[in-house]
């Protein structure tokens, strides 16, 4: 009886966690991964705030008018709180992605809400803002943080199309593949990063290098960039 309770928990606590590689898994959990209007595509950016790669992806969102949201990391936000104040100011908006970027499948309930409360503060005194919208790191959703969330009004965002592009072998070119490979981006979450603090150096740069060309994509799409 006891190892099927040690099991049952673990499943509880883990199952969640493949959501973003199964939509029908995100789907039956009820998080969302796709836009519900039409003609609109929403570019997310995790990770940051970054002081090459979040000025940079805010310069080429501006030139093209597009709005964006942004996962932030509290402990980044801290670093480069005005980058984060930036963000906001721009006119895109802000989600959480936890205080520390710690996949929470190896979080206690206690540890993620407090490291959850620890985040939000950090944007909130950087930016004025509450985000009401966060994304696991590593895109990981245990049970009890799927449970943390809904019992504190927030949303999880995941994501629809990805580009790969933490990677050290990523490139502009490997990007835009990836966003774009699959047809229209329409109602698409897609997921990029603007910092390379959690992955391959320099990482960003082929994000950096990429975004003129899926913000062109959107455009002979007839599709509006919107913020969550």
């Amino acid at each position: 009886m006891l190892g099927a309770a040690v099991w049952a928990a673990a499943v509880a606590q883990c199952a969640p966690a493949i959501s973003c590689h199964v939509p029908r898994v995100c789907d039956a959990l009820s998080l969302r991964r796709r836009l519900p209007g039409e003609s609109t595509v929403a570019l997310t950016f995790d990770d940051g705030p970054h002081p090459e790669g979040t000025s940079t992806v805010l310069s080429v969102l501006a030139r093209y008018g597009a709005r964006a949201t942004f996962f932030l990391v509290g402990e980044q936000v801290r670093r480069y709180p005005s980058l984060a104040r930036e963000i906001v100011d721009a006119g895109h908006s802000v989600g959480l992605h936890g205080q520390t970027h710690r996949c929470e499948l190896r979080l206690t309930p206690g540890v993620l809400a407090e490291d959850r409360a620890r985040g939000l503060e950090s944007i909130h005194a950087a930016t004025g803002v509450r985000p009401f919208i966060l994304r696991p790191p590593y895109g990981a959703a245990s049970g009890p943080g799927i449970a943390h969330a809904r019992s504190e009004g927030m949303e999880i965002v995941l994501w629809s199309r990805w580009g790969w592009d933490w990677r050290a072998a990523a490139t502009p070119e490997s990007v835009v593949h990836d966003v774009t490979r699959s047809g229209s981006l329409e109602r698409e979450i897609v997921l990029l990063h603007d910092a390379d603090h959690y992955a391959a150096p320099d990482s960003f740069r082929a994000t950096v290098g990429a975004l003129p060309g899926i913000l062109e994509r959107c455009a002979e799409q007839g599709l509006t960039a919107v913020r969550l």
